[in-house]
């Protein structure tokens, strides 16, 4: 990150690109919709003014009692294995970005959304709605209570299956940090064949979607844990999705 001078003498950050291959590309053959939506002709950059290197900014006020565990957000217990979900959010030079609001989404265990759209044949889990929200403390650090989810079809090829994976949402200090992706979770046996993963070209970047087993963190006859640390822009930043996909 840089500091730019514009026209009424404010003292700006610049954020940095991340360098070729960290991110998907718009269109990626191989993940069908992707040849529907991706644009025609190359994209024009904008310079950083005051509106991307400002907000929106969201609070804790954003942020309900039980938002982080979204094991105890319904009268019962959601079928699954129970897992935590931690790490911290970085910038680019590892500097922890404090305060700063996270969203998640997720299928639940039978890998199905509570959503109109998915009508595959797996059971929906009254006490599981997969949606959380929290707020990083002073030193980055986040912390979820959920549910394993499950992998499921997405018909996007013959016999497709999308792996196991959470949708996280970062809005950081500035539009310009603002990330949507997805954590996968250790040794899938379905990373091989899922080109949404595979659209990340960079192995580097692609291995820092994969979240790490920590047994320091598991809690005995509890939960799992999963350490998943995101970084806003650098050359350690976090692949993003495309906002508008919902698988």
């Amino acid at each position: 990150m840089a500091i730019h001078k514009v026209e009424n003498q404010l003292l700006l950050p610049t954020y940095r690109k991340d360098p070729p291959g960290t991110h998907p590309p718009h269109l990626f053959e191989d993940y069908r919709s992707t040849v529907r939506r991706a644009p025609r002709i190359a994209p024009v950059d904008l310079p950083q003014r005051l509106t991307e290197v400002t907000g929106p900014l969201f609070g804790s006020d954003r942020v309900g009692e039980l938002d982080h565990d979204l094991t105890r957000q319904h009268r019962g217990e959601p079928i699954g294995q129970r897992i935590i979900v931690h790490g911290r959010v970085l910038e680019g030079a590892g500097k922890p970005v404090g305060d700063t609001l996270i969203e998640i989404w997720q299928a639940n265990a039978g890998g199905r959304y509570l959503h109109h759209a998915d009508r595959w044949p797996a059971p929906l889990d009254p006490n599981f709605t997969g949606l959380g929200r929290t707020m990083t403390d002073k030193d980055g650090y986040y912390r979820f209570t959920t549910i394993k989810p499950g992998a499921y079809p997405w018909g996007n090829h013959e016999n497709a299956w999308r792996p196991a994976h959470i949708h996280f949402s970062l809005f950081g200090r500035a539009f310009a940090q603002r990330l949507i992706t997805q954590m996968y979770f250790p040794d899938d046996p379905l990373f091989a064949f899922d080109p949404i993963f595979n659209s990340v070209r960079d192995p580097k970047a692609r291995a820092r979607l994969i979240s790490r087993f920590d047994i320091d963190n598991t809690e005995p006859s509890w939960a799992l844990a999963f350490e998943f640390n995101l970084h806003l822009r650098g050359t350690d930043s976090t692949p993003f999705e495309d906002d508008e996909d919902e698988d």
